[in-house]
């Protein structure tokens, strides 16, 4: 356990560095100066010159970079280009509405999906199996703005004094954030529970094949118990696999849902940030997603070890 920790964090390490080493090149090396972003189309090139000696832009790019490598090893994501924010206060300002969505949607897309299959290979070319493979098209065939509008047509409610939904953006814990929070977890949740479950049914389906559950079978184990005890925790191991990647990926990806439902998340500030040219913030964001992933794919690695006691941690 050890050895696979400390390899990790080396390998962590390295995809940290490559990752921020990429973006700070690309955001560098784009066609739009932040300079004229900031200072707008009027600005005057000693204005636009101004605004590039204040924030450094001036200087060699090696020394920008260098810079910026020592900033992030102390932890500093620097200050926002457009207001001067410190960049690790605006994500610690989002990140927690973010991770509420993915979260919810999370617990409703892994259980309705492992549920689904599991039904759906249990009972194999029945009536369940077609109407989920039914579900599973719709499902995947379905843009994720699509399903978000759908919903917010269909459940949104209107209060008349202020004209506004009810879900509007604002800080998770407060009032009426669990009824504002349904319909984002329900779209979040139903573009991954179709593909869940087909990932569930497949494996479901390769698992109940095999040797051990026909000896399972031969010794009079009730159905229910090969199924549940024996089947199912061979075949989530692949699913939880894909699980864990979701999970880390999604915390940077749910700008489409944030933005029709208007919540304040990573989402919204990564879409505003693109917007103005605040590269800070987009370095920063795309760093704490990076982060996510790589913790994710960590509890993967060992959570896999624990569902398949073929696999060793070495």
């Amino acid at each position: 356990m050890g050895g696979l920790l400390v390899r990790r964090l080396l390998y962590s390490l390295l995809v940290l560095w490559l990752v921020s080493t990429l973006v700070f090149l690309f955001l560098h090396l784009s066609p739009v100066p932040v300079e004229r972003v900031i200072g707008g189309p009027r600005a005057s090139a000693e204005t636009l010159a101004q605004i590039r000696a204040n924030l450094g832009l001036d200087r060699p790019v090696p020394v920008q970079y260098g810079d910026f490598l020592s900033r992030l090893a102390r932890g500093d994501l620097g200050e926002s280009y457009i207001n001067g924010t410190a960049v690790a206060d605006l994500i610690a300002d989002r990140l927690p509405t973010t991770l509420w969505l993915v979260f919810g949607a999370a617990v409703l897309w892994f259980a309705g999906g492992v549920a689904i299959g599991v039904l759906s290979a249990t009972r194999a070319h029945g009536l369940w199996d077609r109407v989920s493979t039914v579900f599973v098209l719709l499902g995947m065939s379905t843009p994720a703005f699509v399903m978000a509008l759908v919903l917010l047509f269909l459940f949104s409610t209107m209060p008349a004094e202020a004209g506004l939904p009810y879900f509007e953006a604002g800080p998770p814990l407060q009032e009426h954030f669990w009824r504002r929070m349904v319909l984002p977890w329900i779209s979040l949740a139903l573009l991954l529970v179709a593909a869940y479950a087909r990932l569930t049914r497949g494996s479901m389906l390769d698992v109940l094949e095999e040797d051990y559950i026909r000896t399972a079978r031969s010794k009079g184990l009730p159905e229910r118990r090969v199924v549940y005890r024996h089947g199912l925790r061979a075949a989530l191991a692949p699913v939880f696999t894909q699980f864990g990647i979701d999970l880390g990926m999604l915390v940077g990806s749910t700008i489409v849902t944030e933005k029709v439902f208007g919540l304040q998340g990573v989402g919204q500030l990564v879409y505003q940030s693109i917007a103005l040219g605040d590269s800070p913030v987009i370095i920063g964001v795309t760093l704490t997603v990076t982060v996510f992933v790589i913790v994710a794919n960590l509890v993967v690695d060992i959570g896999y070890s624990l569902l398949d006691p073929r696999v060793r941690l070495a």
